[in-house]
């Protein structure tokens, strides 16, 4: 039962952790580019500001929520 419910979403494919600590700075740029919606969102922004809190990570990721805001317009 529990892999149908896993396999509906990408977020257990790239939790956080995946997109956010990557060895390298360009892998979490497409880690971020990737975020396909706003809970996912949410999810790295907490991860972020509850592990490392780097700014440059933050801005990103605040960037991609207006991305994702103006999708939904």
């Amino acid at each position: 039962m529990k892999n149908s419910a896993d396999s509906s979403g990408n977020n257990d494919e790239f939790p956080p952790e995946k997109r956010l600590e990557a060895p390298n700075y360009r892998l979490i740029k497409a880690g971020i580019a990737t975020i396909p919606d706003m809970e996912t969102l949410r999810e790295c922004v907490a991860y972020e500001n509850a592990h490392q809190n780097r700014t440059q990570i933050l801005r990103r990721l605040q960037w991609k929520a207006e991305e994702l805001r103006e999708d939904e317009e």
